[in-house]
């Protein structure tokens, strides 16, 4: 079939789904470079491809929709009033949120809730390594950022922008962290259901993001579900350099 014999949906349909081509695309050379040449040496290759790849796509799609790109930033998102870009970056959490749950459910479904699961923890092993490289790069920390670092980079995760968190400072070289609210446990709360027991994952989500920031920083589960815990948090962590 031509093009020119789509009709406006199918045409529309067509770029939502080539959209989504591309990110699978870029993915699939990640991890391929990943297999072969080890998972540093990807993430500094996909360093360099994003950010040259970015301009390009970018600045074709300034051109095509009208808008213009200011050291890089599309000009729409910098005159955007600050409250709707906050907004927007909520809801894009939110979406990161609920496509996670689709993928689990989906999972669950069709094959049950351990291989859920399974392949939950394992996706975290490398999500949580790669948000932390990623917010590294984005706040332009050092290698090692030691405990600091890693506070301000928690303040940058997907989850720091939809749930409740906080951060206590025991002493210069150890801190908890705690999330105070959790809008998948929550739900779940509100719904009378038990708690979701996310240990498994969490223990490989946090020691992976931690050590990714710092390497000398270790991790201890002071909590998360299947355990008991108090009413003010649904999971702490403790982070410290010896």
């Amino acid at each position: 079939m031509e093009q020119q014999e789509l009709s406006q949906k199918e045409l529309a349909r067509l770029a939502i789904d080539m959209l989504h081509r591309t990110m699978v695309h870029h993915v699939f050379w990640f991890k391929e470079v990943e297999h072969q040449m080890g998972f540093e040496k990807a993430l500094e290759m996909m360093g360099m491809a994003y950010e040259k790849s970015l301009g390009i796509q970018l600045n074709r799609l300034g051109k095509l929709l009208g808008f213009k790109l200011v050291d890089g930033i599309p000009e729409p998102l910098l005159n955007m009033p600050q409250e709707k870009l906050v907004g927007l970056i909520e809801g894009l959490g939110l979406n990161w949120l609920a496509g996670d749950g689709v993928w689990f459910q989906t999972v669950e479904a069709k094959c049950g809730m351990l291989d859920a699961k399974r392949c939950n923890d394992s996706c975290w092993a490398w999500f949580s390594p790669f948000e932390a490289w990623s917010i590294k790069r984005l706040l332009s920390l050092p290698e090692q950022p030691g405990i600091e670092g890693l506070k301000k980079a928690l303040e940058m995760r997907l989850y720091a922008k939809i749930n409740v968190q906080s951060i206590i400072n025991e002493d210069p070289g150890s801190i908890i962290f705690q999330m105070n609210n959790c809008r998948v446990q929550a739900a779940r709360k509100s719904k009378g259901m038990d708690d979701y027991p996310c240990k498994s994952a969490g223990l490989v989500e946090c020691t992976t993001f931690a050590r990714a920031i710092d390497s000398r920083i270790k991790t201890e589960c002071l909590g998360c579900p299947p355990d008991t815990h108090p009413d003010e948090w649904f999971c702490a962590w403790r982070f410290s350099i010896e």
